[in-house]
């Protein structure tokens, strides 16, 4: 049985790159092996439900009642789209058989702009087809009831654009181009379409076979750069044409016939592109990114480094990425001191950091050291060295942070003051800017204001305004040593310890770590044991809760006290691929919004937090921002943190046909950023490292 395999969260993940304008690669063809290496990825795992980590191929909750044969939609609903390739005949043919047609950059330009502003089929329209409906895949048959062939059969109500560039990938990519091998058989004797629906498993996620499918569905452009022999792109547009052909002749029994879909070659130079139509140029001749058009893996890049911007949670002590490690000369002065947290480091011993400070009394260069980051001390059996090293840790940047007088001895033996120390700039980062640095940030606050390990965890979040992401080893650890850092800052600054700010709330007990994810100032993402754990939540200041399909098992005490109007729950709701969602968006975007105009942060919540609660954030997040559904996917996904959101394939397009509402609601016409298999494609690219196909 095929599956998708996920890897367990790590305590310390590869960290992602830094912003770049180099492209992405291309997605391999379903099935084949790629020879590239694997690009750097964010620091990110598949979320954890209950003991284990559950495959998210299959649905999280158990799956609905499977639908009846009445209720397929039918043939006679179908809307259609139009296209201006459609009909093809006022394109010249350069071949007749198999039919190929000529098309300048103007009218790629063309044909791409009014598709983008047709409105999309209806959801029972393309669904359940779009999952994947192999005819040896019983899983998947018996589950969407899909086992006649007519419940299998293509829509005829869709017609894309498809452009599929010969040659290069990394310089020259138009909007949404990909490879002939994603559509094509690898052997060019095969003839038709690569047949990319799997033949074994039950997966409603499988991003990867959305462009196969719909190209099938599309009229495809080809064209290649200038390094590309005219003759070969010539040949991959027959064999193009052909699989059109083979595949119409597969429904040449539909009562109403299947489309007609063309093929057509790019006459025009990629330079024609660039000079006239750059809106629809994603990577130029020389191979950088343009931003016309967004790259999914870049965009999500930037929206962590917007999010996790340096900022000041102690006197002279900041926390941010490595991407702050230079500050803007006008806007701030330079850091003294730069710390790294990583998963590689040890723990610096205090011989090293007393070498450092007298360093620092004779320099104003910038000094670095390392620190292990987040996730690295491992239970139960905590050292008295790793103890005493985050607290000499915390006294040396206290002492960097706020300048001090040395004591010394001239060669008399007299006693002398040396000139007192400026105080310095410290940047304590990661790669991230949010998960390495979390532990020596929060024993830092501890320390620095006399903090317990609770408090720590909800003024670095709330008072400081910073999003982190903690590990359940950080906070056995931080508790374990709460009482030793708060001697020992009583002790350095000459106060009496409050024993009393030791006792530890219950919710404190009920967390594993982490916190619920803030998306916008008044909404936050998490999963049913967050929102299982009230205390946290008013901790938080979240005054509301909205759960997704799972049922809250809050005590009544807590019912009581919470108020029944601050919490809704919607019902009968399952992540299966098949409970649709859009119907619910209006009264959830309601509830959120009555929470934003009485000052009630609101925590959305399902049982994992990464698909239907997400769904629910990225649709307030496209309303309230009027963000495309491209941007606010990546928005969201940044601010989930360590955790990937993992909408199914049926719920990212309910939040496609949104956008559409949304647009229609705001009286403009209608014009997607990007197409649905372009979507699905970047996707699938930014799940490819988290997920093994078989």
């Amino acid at each position: 049985m095929a599956t998708v395999a996920i890897q367990p969260p790590r305590d310390t993940p590869t960290p992602p790159p830094m912003p770049t304008t180099a492209p992405t690669p291309a997605l391999p063809s379903p099935g084949a092996v790629s020879t590239t290496p694997p690009i750097p990825i964010p620091n990110k795992h598949m979320a954890i439900s209950g003991s284990g980590a559950p495959n998210y191929g299959n649905p999280v909750t158990p799956p609905a009642s499977p639908h009846s044969e009445e209720s397929h939609s039918s043939e006679e609903g179908n809307r259609y789209m139009s296209s201006l390739l459609f009909p093809a005949d006022g394109y010249p043919l350069i071949s007749e058989s198999p039919p190929v047609h000529a098309i300048d950059a103007a009218g790629v330009a063309a044909s791409l702009n009014f598709g983008s502003r047709q409105s999309l089929p209806d959801i029972e329209q393309l669904f359940p087809w779009a999952h994947g409906l192999h005819p040896e895949n019983s899983m998947q048959l018996a589950f969407f009831y899909a086992r006649k062939k007519s419940m299998r059969r293509a829509p005829t109500c869709y017609r894309g654009i498809c452009i599929v560039k010969v040659g290069d990938m990394s310089c020259a990519r138009l909007k949404g181009a990909i490879t002939p091998e994603e559509i094509l058989p690898s052997n060019p004797a095969t003839t038709g379409f690569l047949v990319v629906d799997p033949k074994e498993g039950f997966n409603v996620r499988n991003f990867h076979i959305q462009v196969g499918k719909f190209a099938c569905l599309s009229d495809i452009i080809v064209y290649g750069d200038n390094d590309v022999d005219p003759g070969e792109i010539t040949r991959i547009a027959k064999r193009i044409s052909a699989a059109q052909i083979d595949y119409r002749a597969q429904y040449k029994n539909l009562t109403r016939g299947f489309p007609t879909y063309s093929t057509f070659v790019v006459q025009s130079t990629f330079s024609m592109f660039e000079e006239y139509f750059p809106e629809i140029v994603t990577i130029d001749s020389v191979g950088n990114l343009t931003g016309k058009v967004i790259d999914f893996c870049h965009w999500e890049r930037m929206e962590m480094c917007s999010m996790s911007r340096a900022t000041e949670i102690s006197k002279n002590v900041w926390l941010g990425s490595s991407a702050d490690t230079a500050p803007e000369p006008e806007h701030e002065p330079p850091y003294g001191l730069l710390i790294e947290a990583s998963d590689l480091a040890q723990m610096p011993p205090i011989e090293s950091l007393r070498d450092l400070s007298e360093i620092m009394d004779h320099t104003d260069a910038t000094q670095c050291i390392e620190f292990p980051g987040s996730g690295t001390m491992t239970p139960p059996r905590y050292t008295a060295t790793e103890v005493d090293g985050i607290i000499d840790t915390c006294r040396f940047i206290q002492s960097v942070a706020n300048g001090r007088h040395r004591e010394a001895h001239d060669a008399d033996g007299d006693l002398s003051m040396t000139p007192p120390r400026e105080p310095r700039r410290i940047l304590i980062h990661c790669t991230d800017g949010y998960t390495e640095t979390s532990l020596l940030a929060l024993a830092y606050l501890m320390y620095s204001e006399g903090l317990p390990a609770h408090s720590a965890w909800i003024q670095l979040h709330t008072a400081k305004g910073r999003n982190f992401f903690a590990y359940e080893k950080d906070l056995h650890f931080l508790r374990f040593a709460e009482h030793r850092v708060l001697e020992a800052a009583a002790e350095d600054k000459g106060y009496c310890l409050n024993y009393a700010v030791l006792n530890s709330p219950g919710w404190i007990h009920r967390m594993d770590g982490s916190l619920p994810s803030r998306i916008l100032s008044y909404m936050y993402l998490g999963n049913l044991q967050h929102a299982n754990n009230p205390g946290l939540l008013a901790a938080l200041g979240i005054k509301r809760v909205l759960s997704i399909g799972e049922e809250l098992s809050w005590t009544d005490k807590e019912k009581s006290k919470w108020g029944i109007d601050n919490a809704m729950v919607v019902k009968d709701l399952q992540d299966n691929g098949c409970d649709p969602l859009e119907y619910q968006f209006r009264r959830c975007l309601d509830f959120i919004d009555e929470g934003r105009h009485a000052d009630e942060p609101i925590l959305v919540h399902c049982r994992v937090g990464v698909s239907r609660s997400a769904t629910i954030c990225i649709a307030e997040v496209m309303r309230a921002l009027k963000l495309s559904l491209p941007r606010a996917y990546c928005y969201v996904r940044a601010r989930r943190l360590n955790v990937i959101i993992q909408p199914h394939l049926r719920f990212m397009y309910e939040l496609l046909k949104f956008e559409e509402k949304i647009s229609f609601k705001n009286r403009c016409t209608p014009k997607r950023e990007l197409e649905w298999p372009h979507i699905a494609r970047e996707i699938a690219t930014m799940n490819r490292p988290y997920t093994r196909q078989n």
